[in-house]
């Protein structure tokens, strides 16, 4: 075992563990979490149509897309999924305050979705299931799905601004 296996197990936890806890608030209302009812209520709020179904996949997202980047399982399609609900929290919740932390910005999910992009581009290290059972995609794979992940994210924007049309209110 080396640095290079440490470093990416770190950046894994840290930021995997943090993704999962976020979704575990918004799916089962732990660590003083709203639930996925209230969940629901504020996707209503960012303008999310249908609510539901946006709702279920963001919790969803984070809490098992991080659960699978912490232990290193199918890491580049969790990495993916992750990139995609940053760059929906950082556009849908935070933009719109600024940068820094303080005033509710984007500066600490822009630092964990540059840690999630890191896992991306790196790989998952040797203290990871992917090591175990073989799974490395190429660095064309990788880049791929970080493009994807980009991509997935901006539509999950757009799609919900589209359905509900041009004459109708935002709540």
């Amino acid at each position: 075992m080396t640095t290079l296996d440490v470093a990416p197990l770190v950046l894994r936890l840290v930021a995997g563990l943090t993704f999962a806890a976020h979704g575990a608030q918004k799916t089962f209302g732990w660590w003083g979490g709203s639930g996925l009812t209230g969940w629901q209520a504020v996707m209503v709020r960012m303008g999310f149509r249908p609510v539901v179904p946006f709702a279920i996949v963001s919790a969803l997202a984070e809490l098992l897309g991080g659960l699978m980047l912490a232990v290193g399982l199918a890491t580049p399609l969790a990495a993916a999924i992750l990139v995609a609900q940053t760059v929906v929290i950082i556009v849908a919740a935070h933009w719109k305050r600024g940068f820094f932390n303080r005033d509710n910005g984007y500066e600490f999910p822009l630092a964990l979705g540059a840690g999630v992009v890191a896992i991306l581009l790196g790989g998952a290290g040797g203290l990871s299931l992917d090591a175990a059972i073989g799974f490395d995609p190429s660095a064309e794979v990788r880049l791929g799905l970080l493009v994807l992940g980009v991509l997935a994210g901006s539509l999950a924007l757009a799609v919900p601004r589209l359905s509900r049309g041009p004459s109708a209110p935002v709540q």
